[in-house]
């Protein structure tokens, strides 16, 4: 068994839609329809990611479920997210921190995590301190 699709339900479809695309360079894999559209990885790495209109915006507490985008240039990847529509979560960082905490569109939280370097694989100069320090240590927010 395997994760097929993960599904966030979502009030500004179209933002979320447009968004999520961008991001993570994601297809539909059919046109949107009535509200749901199925994302896939062009070349079938990872999970679907599917949105699915609601028809009033999330109120309350923030999900219990979140993503983590790996990436080897967090810094570079953040700006271009905050530029697709994504904001900036105020976030009480350590200094040991490797992720930095976004809001999508439609309020979802979501971290872009520096991923670890492989052996013998150099991160960035900027990014030296921001090695991954445990794997829980981004999901604290839940």
């Amino acid at each position: 068994m395997r994760i097929g699709s993960i599904v966030i339900r979502c009030y500004e479809f179209d933002k979320m839609l447009a968004f999520w695309r961008e991001a993570l360079h994601y297809v539909p894999r059919e046109p949107a329809r009535q509200g749901w559209v199925v994302l896939r990885d062009r070349q079938g790495r990872g999970p679907n990611l599917s949105l699915d209109k609601y028809p009033e915006k999330r109120s309350g507490k923030r999900s219990r479920l979140h993503l983590d985008l790996y990436t080897n240039d967090r810094k570079t990847e953040v700006e271009r997210l905050v530029k697709l529509g994504a904001t900036r979560y105020p976030w009480r960082y350590k200094s040991t921190d490797d992720f930095v905490v976004l809001e999508d569109p439609d309020g979802n939280l979501f971290c872009v995590v520096q991923r670890r370097p492989k052996r013998n694989q150099r991160l960035a100069p900027s990014d030296h301190k921001y090695q991954r320090v445990t794997v829980a240590k981004s999901a604290k927010f839940l």
